[in-house]
């Protein structure tokens, strides 16, 4: 059996993950407002609103405190010579072996959050999909993304 991938994203990411988790919660919230004051005006059951209420806390939990936990622990990586390896998931684990050979371009992008906190995302794109390996120090994903993108071509070049 093959060894796990051995690099993982940067730590910062939990940072962004919980920054965003906290920006779609307060969404959800004034959603959640804004239904209450339609059940309350339109005279529903109160129970509605009391549910509605419990989901969001138990979304904000979630969502905020324990998924980026999860999802920064199980995120793995690895380059090789002739393919880019992949592991994330926690209920189902999803392990992704890309072949150098199907790279056709590699990206770097950010949002307004990795760019606040010096991170980038890549993306690897194939004819048939893209793959991306979250949140990297913006140094990191640069240097990854030139030397996928050297495999790639050499493999390319050697076919």
């Amino acid at each position: 059996m093959r060894e796990l991938p051995r690099n993982q994203i940067s730590l910062k990411a939990l940072t962004v993950w919980k920054i965003s988790a906290v920006i779609s919660a307060c969404i959800c919230l004034i959603i959640g407002i804004a239904i209450g004051f339609g059940i309350y005006f339109f005279e529903f059951p109160f129970w509605i609103t009391v549910g509605l209420a419990v989901v969001w806390v138990i979304y904000s939990i979630l969502s905020i405190f324990i998924i980026p936990k999860l999802r920064h622990r199980v995120w793995r990586y690895e380059v090789h010579e002739h393919e880019i390896d992949l592991q994330y998931g926690f209920f189902v684990v999803k392990r992704v072996l890309i072949p150098m050979v199907r790279v056709q371009h590699v990206d770097t992008h950010q949002g307004p959050l990795l760019r606040k906190y010096r991170l980038a995302s890549i993306e690897i794109s194939t004819a048939a999909t893209t793959h991306e390996i979250p949140a990297l120090d913006i140094n990191e994903a640069e240097v990854l993304r030139d030397r996928i993108s050297k495999l790639a071509r050499v493999t390319d070049d050697d076919v």
